[in-house]
């Protein structure tokens, strides 16, 4: 009598090989942007633990250091002296600002090179500038501008990551169950994050450096296995084509100059991004100060607190996914949830710290309110603009697309920050009008798309009742 297969075989043999090929890739980009994002949060992690600049009276001095100032003698030069909040927030331009920029040019060179290549040599040029930070330590370097070079070139070299993975992943899936399936992936953002936060929090207090070295480390060897592993289009390696590939092709012209800033969609979803991530990067950043000052928590309690509103963008960005595959309106499920996200904000901020269960709760809920539709647009809505019927033959533009909407997104994440230092001085509360405002132009840029889409299913209801 034949024995029967193993249950573990049987259920391997049940995918055919264009679902293994296609989850190995999931699993692949999915790793590749975690490491981008992981190597992201060193300097997050120190400069909001306040390790280059403490309060030196409740350090414990060396038996061996003999140095007569007793009030700086622990911090690092030339974060040192009282201009230091103006030098971190230098820091955290200098990173932010070159990513802006130089994402408009990166979809660019995506689109002409090989992604395994550029997403290689990104990860290894990443892992490189982020050890180097760290080597500063070791190396006891004290030029602000040596660290200022470092994040702006980081920022450069970071922005090779998210045209190319979204790239990758437009190519290998279809518009069936793209929300969903690109829902759960851009968890990496989140993951990477609250990664990137444990990993520098482990060496922040006793060897800064090391909190940049690792995650180098890291980054370095993800790219070493893109090298080796990553497979671009699914005609690489004999697999069926995804659903876009094969739909009707619709002919465009007029579109000899900057073709792809006209495609529908692409001019009101980049500036909903840029008031979206202003909202998402003011928290990234400002979240840990905000829960410590008036919530009262220990500076590690209220990092540690701030990672929930990653969490919650990991559940936001899944159900936008899913609501919008199964409406099929993409800007719809976006403006909802910038509506429902504004009041919610409001609300936070008056009750969010009354109790550790209410600030859970909260985090949780702005967090996917927030970071649902930047998840949203930044993946679905990018792969569906990127591989329009108008752009077949040119499958490299789904790069240039993402880059567009993206760039002009990461314009907000430099901006977000650099207002709520600008504006939390006269008051917490300001500060949230301004994030709430922001979430009410993202909403209202949006508002033509929905209207579409909105009669678009009216139409289709008549249509079924005729």
């Amino acid at each position: 009598m034949r024995s029967s297969l193993a249950p573990g075989i049987k259920l391997a043999t049940s995918f055919s090989r264009d679902s293994w090929y296609r989850g190995f890739i999931l699993v692949l980009t999915f790793l590749f942007y975690t490491a981008y994002h992981l190597s992201r949060k060193p300097i997050m992690v120190v400069l909001g633990r306040f390790q280059l600049h403490q309060n030196c009276s409740f350090v414990v001095k060396p038996a061996d250091l003999n140095v007569t100032d007793n009030v700086t003698w622990c911090d690092w030069a030339p974060f040192d002296q009282d201009n230091y909040q103006n030098l971190f927030g230098i820091l955290d331009n200098c990173f932010l600002v070159a990513y802006a920029i130089g994402m408009f040019f990166s979809g660019m060179f995506g689109e002409r090179l090989p992604l395994r290549y550029y997403l290689t040599a990104g990860m290894l040029s990443s892992g490189l500038f982020t050890a180097l930070f760290g080597l500063g330590f070791y190396w006891n370097i004290h030029s602000l501008w040596y660290y200022c070079f470092m994040q702006a070139m980081n920022g450069l070299v970071q922005t090779t990551g998210w045209p190319a993975v979204v790239a990758c992943v437009g190519n290998w899936f279809g518009k069936g169950k793209r929300g969903f399936i690109m829902g759960v992936w851009n968890s990496h953002t989140s993951v990477g994050n609250i990664l990137g936060s444990l990993i520098a929090g482990a060496f922040v207090s006793s060897a800064w450096g090391m909190s940049f070295i690792v995650p180098g480390i890291i980054i370095g060897t993800t790219g070493v296995i893109c090298f080796f592993f990553l497979v671009e289009r699914p005609e690489d390696v004999n697999c069926s084509l995804p659903q876009h590939h094969v739909r009707p092709i619709a002919v465009c012209s007029m579109w000899n100059l900057f073709p792809y800033i006209y495609l529908q969609g692409v001019v009101e979803f980049s500036l909903c991004l840029l008031f979206a991530k202003l909202v998402s990067y003011t928290f990234l950043y400002w979240l840990p100060l905000y829960i410590a000052n008036v919530a009262h928590f220990d500076p590690k309690g209220a990092g540690d607190m701030s990672t929930l509103f990653d969490v919650g963008g990991i559940v936001g960005g899944i159900v936008a996914g899913v609501i919008s595959d199964y409406s099929g309106g993409r800007a719809t499920t976006c403006c909802v949830m910038l509506i429902v996200a504004a009041p919610m904000l409001f609300l936070y901020n008056r009750i969010g710290q009354n109790g550790v269960p209410t600030t859970i709760g909260m985090l949780l809920l702005c967090g996917a309110l927030v970071n649902g539709p930047y998840a949203l647009i930044t993946t679905a809505v990018s792969a569906d603009l990127g591989t329009h019927e108008c752009l077949r033959g040119n499958s490299r533009a789904l790069s240039t697309v993402t880059a567009i909407i993206d760039g002009t997104g990461s314009i907000g994440a430099a901006v977000g920050p650099l207002l709520a230092g600008l504006i939390s001085p006269t008051g917490w509360n300001n500060v949230f009008y301004m994030l709430i405002v922001a979430d009410v132009l993202a909403c209202l840029l949006l508002s033509r798309l929905v209207f579409k889409e909105v009669h678009r299913w009216c139409g289709h209801a008549a249509r079924q009742r005729g």
